[in-house]
């Protein structure tokens, strides 16, 4: 393999699917965030090496997540589909009852007290996991041609949206839940996601933009009612953050939302524009803050791998920017608004540098996140999958 890159996300994507099942024989070990980039990352690899076979286990992959985390655990006295479907409508709707997260522990039962330290080692479902399920779908739909996996999407759109957001009075502003217990039926934590509306509303517009460019793709379920109310909720702003995986997040969310501004789906590009703002605000702080100075045993990989990614939206912002196929799409001041966040291109360079080190592997805070620290390794070196979509239209 020529490419440096590619070989070692094919390294680190090959160890990552016999340790957790995927190939081999262990039994499958299934965790929905990490597993959405996994998707995309075997799209890339089939993107960047011509072959078949990590389509393939991509689609195995999507077959694992849905039988496993679509599904009551093995130590719920409930069995089945999470939606209640039986076996054979189940295969085919595998996400009207959401994803469960894969955590260790089961959901606390509602007589149990809060714990806030053990919470976040008990299952549920979160929403800005099912929304990374939402896009990995997303491109295997369009990496595919298969209409079913959009279609899919979509139902775990309209499933989550009216699971999660609710009114906090019947003239009041629309909020969401952060997470919900396995059935949907309850919060396990009331607190909303600082990004979560900005998701799902980039979300549904992508899947329902996919849904009407697939040839053959069912038009229902139609997205049109949670597009605007997300978008609502969209407009209260408020992006700013000290989290590195939260400002990668916020920065592959503006290239989201430029893709949908220059395919037209976005009519004004305000929220563009307010995203790199805060991006840009976000960056300074935690760039000055010195956290990557830090000895590499007390930082956590897999967020800072988060920022890599987001740096490199910010590059692919850039290039289309220069497209000259899109002169008109591309204003002086968003311009200058990406060159003053490719100064933090270095950033991007330090991270992957240090986290592709092998004598950083061997501390705990490594050990203990090696799936979701190898994959998102993975996808900084071979971003394609992820972060770039197809330009489809009707």
């Amino acid at each position: 393999m020529s490419n440096p890159n590619i070989a070692e996300a094919i390294t680190l994507m090959e160890s990552f699917a016999e340790r957790t099942g995927l190939s081999g024989d262990r039994p499958p070990r299934r965790y929905l965030w990490t597993d959405a980039f996994a998707v995309c990352n075997f799209l890339g690899l089939a993107q960047a090496t011509g072959e078949q076979r990590y389509t393939e286990l991509a689609l195995r992959l999507v077959d694992q997540v849905h039988h496993t985390l679509g599904c009551h655990r093995d130590d719920d006295p409930r069995s089945g589909w999470l939606s209640g479907l039986n076996d054979r409508d189940g295969e085919r709707h595998p996400t009207r009852g959401g994803l469960r997260i894969g955590k260790a522990l089961p959901e606390r039962r509602p007589d149990e007290p809060y714990d806030e330290l053990l919470e976040w080692d008990r299952d549920g479902q979160y929403f800005h996991y099912l929304t990374k399920w939402m896009h990995a779908l997303d491109q295997v739909a369009l990496a595919t041609g298969e209409p079913r996996y959009n279609l899919w999407a979509r139902e775990l759109a309209k499933t989550a949206h009216h699971a999660f957001s609710f009114l906090l009075s019947p003239s009041g502003p629309r909020r969401m839940y952060w997470k919900m217990s396995v059935d949907l039926s309850r919060s396990l934590i009331p607190t909303m996601g600082q990004h979560d509306p900005l998701d799902g509303y980039l979300s549904c517009l992508e899947l329902q933009a996919t849904a009407v460019a697939l040839p053959k793709a069912e038009a229902e379920p139609n997205l049109t009612e949670e597009i605007g109310q997300l978008a609502a909720m969209v407009e209260d702003g408020g992006w700013t953050t000290s989290d590195p995986l939260g400002i990668g997040g916020l920065l592959t969310d503006t290239q989201r939302v430029d893709n949908l501004v220059r395919r037209g789906m976005i009519s004004d590009a305000q929220l563009r524009e307010d995203l790199l703002t805060a991006a840009q605000f976000s960056l300074r702080s935690y760039d000055a803050g010195g956290e990557l100075h830090q000895s590499s045993e007390y930082r956590l990989a897999f967020r800072e791998l988060g920022l890599a990614i987001g740096l490199q939206a910010i590059e692919n912002m850039w290039q289309a920017a220069n497209d000259e196929a899109t002169p008109s799409s591309t204003s002086p001041e968003l311009r200058a608004q990406l060159q003053a966040l490719r100064e933090y291109a270095t950033l991007r360079n330090d991270i992957e540098s240090v986290w592709r080190d092998h004598q950083h592997h061997h501390s705990a805070a490594w050990s203990e996140h090696r799936d979701i620290n190898e994959v998102m390794l993975a996808t900084c070196l071979v971003p394609e999958g992820f972060l770039i979509k197809k330009a489809l239209t009707a």
